[in-house]
């Protein structure tokens, strides 16, 4: 029994997932390079990695394809912010871009580290459901 891909309006939240998830990789996929050219990563360690993000990547296509999906829309564009995710190979861990993207600034934060301290109301029908104080620590670097 084959999969049948769902007509685009039956993708649900498949885009956004897909989204989050080709954001998550790129993202380690920057890490892996700023690892290597600082000398934290070795052969075998650099190639598992590659490795890995390659088979990411495909799985990503993949589910694209089973959803219908073009994996160009995966590219949110935020307006005035600007968009989620660079153009292919525009984007060099630690290198200056006038128009940096949302995976460009997180990449960023995460090299240099952020704590971020807050409160949260989730709630829905105008009902404040959960209610949480959290402290995030954002970095690449071991804690």
């Amino acid at each position: 029994m084959a999969l049948q891909p769902p007509a685009k309006t039956d993708a649900g939240l498949a885009p956004l997932l897909l989204t989050v998830i080709e954001l998550v990789r790129q993202l380690m996929e920057a890490q892996v390079i700023r690892r290597m050219e600082s000398g934290d990563l070795g052969d075998e360690d650099l190639e598992r990695a590659a490795d890995s993000l390659r088979k990411l990547e495909e799985q990503v296509v993949n589910m694209c394809e089973i959803f219908d999906v073009d994996p160009a829309d995966l590219n949110i564009d935020l307006g005035e912010i600007g968009t989620l995710l660079p153009k292919e190979g525009s984007y060099y861990p630690g290198a200056k871009n006038q128009n940096p993207t949302i995976l460009e600034l997180l990449d960023r934060l995460l090299d240099t580290g952020v704590v971020v301290e807050g409160d949260v109301d989730l709630g829905l029908a105008q009902l404040n459901l959960i209610h949480a104080k959290l402290r995030l620590v954002l970095t690449s670097k071991s804690i």
